[in-house]
């Protein structure tokens, strides 16, 4: 590249090396994973958000909880990952009704805690995936960084007159990866802290009504 060459991105990508370019394609599809990932998850925890608010609302109103086990069984599809804890939990009691007190409420917690760990696995889903990308991708920019400034001293070791207008151009490509890398990281690490801070949240709801409906169940018992 010559000292009045472009130093467009665009330019500066195109004249990368075959190596750099293979890391900022890596590093691009990174990035657009992240985002539909992000945006997937945001959908799916405000969703699970919603449906614990309304079971919640319903229970805690005084309903009967035979009335609300025929809803959560009837409408299974539609229903909230609370919900069907709530079910898992109300089907044991069924199961269990003529046992000791102490043998039901263990039988109720096995069930319940079987489908909290599926849910959890469920909302869960997409996190690991964004903490990879957002701990990973500066290494890969970087990476492409390296190599790129290492091509660009090595084409230059075989010219007489250096100047920083001849090196410049060279770093400039190199530098590029390590910008995709950073825009690829920043917005998954930013996500993944937003979305394990929303997943504590539910996820202590329903630990609280796990054991606020086994106080439940151990007074009708």
């Amino acid at each position: 590249m010559t000292p009045s060459a472009d130093l467009s991105i665009v330019t500066l990508v195109m004249n990368a090396s075959l190596v750099v370019k293979i890391v900022m394609g890596i590093l691009v599809f990174a990035s657009l994973l992240s985002w539909a990932t992000i945006f997937s998850k945001g959908i799916v925890l405000s969703r699970a958000m919603k449906q614990t608010n309304e079971f919640e609302k319903r229970f805690w109103s005084g309903a009967d909880l035979a009335q609300l086990f025929e809803t959560a069984t009837s409408r299974r599809d539609r229903s909230g990952a609370e919900e069907r804890i709530f079910a898992a939990g109300m089907t044991e009691y069924l199961k269990l009704s003529g046992k000791a007190e102490g043998e039901l409420l263990s039988g109720v917690r096995r069930g319940m805690n079987a489908v909290y760990q599926r849910e959890l696995d469920d909302l869960e889903r997409g996190l690991p995936l964004l903490a990879s990308i957002g701990s990973v991708s500066p290494y890969i920019g970087l990476f492409g960084t390296v190599w790129g400034i290492m091509n660009a001293f090595t084409g230059l070791s075989t010219l007489d007159n250096v100047s920083l207008a001849v090196v410049a151009p060279g770093i400039a490509e190199a530098l590029v990866a390590t910008a995709i890398g950073l825009f690829a990281a920043i917005p998954a690490t930013a996500a993944y802290n937003y979305f394990a801070t929303r997943l504590d949240r539910i996820t202590n709801r329903f630990d609280s009504f796990s054991e606020e409906f086994l106080n439940i169940l151990a007074r009708q018992h």
